[in-house]
């Protein structure tokens, strides 16, 4: 794959899908930049997951091509060796432990992957990841859920709502580490309804209503160009226009 900087580290051409007579995304255009912490936003039944589940290829597109390191994505599964995954809700196998689900993990990455256990210990889940995923709390599922997207030392990481779930003090070690990563060169791709939590962290902005992309680039230049220094405020005036 190529590496370039100035590659983005996601490109989105013309991508469209539809379920049954319902069209969720019409003809999505944007780069998401290397290195940075892009946030998706928009209104519910904008796209949003649906456009995350494309570029993973857990849903298939009907239309438009998606690229990752300017490679395009193929049926092939090798290009999500570099992507750290957390979705909203994790389906882990509920008769294993914990720790047969990153050993799971680690079996299919294979064994000379490097492994990436700070969150595992800033959790403090050593002793919870004993337990059967059903005798755990949503919490330390959701705990569970992001060291997982971390695991392998992803160069992309894409998180589905990550803060639903965690308790005050987990969300701030969380979005610690997405700081740290990001200054590591990781780039992020987050969704959230969370406004002035991802607003920590955004360098940038992706705004879909529609399944139509209304604003992609940087949160201050989303600032300038509605004249509010609020993300929720400034999103809001994006949604006014849409509407009128």
């Amino acid at each position: 794959m190529i590496e370039s900087a100035t590659v983005p580290a996601i490109e989105l051409d013309g991508v469209v899908k539809r379920f049954g007579q319902s069209r969720v995304l019409t003809g999505v255009d944007a780069a998401i930049r290397r290195g940075r912490v892009t946030a998706l936003v928009g209104p519910n039944a904008a796209g949003k997951s649906t456009l995350l589940k494309c570029i993973l290829r857990l849903v298939r597109p009907d239309a438009g091509t998606i690229q990752i390191d300017g490679a395009v994505v193929s049926n092939d599964p090798a290009y999500r060796r570099t992507i750290g995954y957390m979705p909203q809700r994790a389906a882990f196998p509920d008769n294993l432990t914990g720790d047969e689900v990153l050993a799971l993990l680690r079996r299919v990455r294979g064994p000379d992957t490097a492994i990436d256990f700070e969150l595992i210990e800033r959790f403090s889940l050593a002793r919870e990841l004993r337990k059967r995923v059903q005798a755990m709390s949503g919490g330390t599922r959701q705990k569970l859920n992001a060291a997982a997207a971390y695991l392998f030392r992803p160069s992309l990481v894409i998180l589905d709502e990550p803060s639903a779930g965690l308790d005050p003090i987990a969300n701030g070690i969380l979005k610690q580490k997405i700081a740290d990563a990001r200054f590591a060169g990781v780039t992020h791709l987050i969704t959230s309804h969370v406004l002035s939590e991802i607003e920590e962290l955004a360098d940038d902005v992706l705004f879909v209503v529609d399944g139509r992309v209304r604003y992609s680039g940087s949160l201050d230049g989303l600032r300038v160009e509605t004249g509010e220094r609020r993300l929720e405020r400034a999103v809001g005036s994006l949604m006014r226009g849409v509407a009128s």
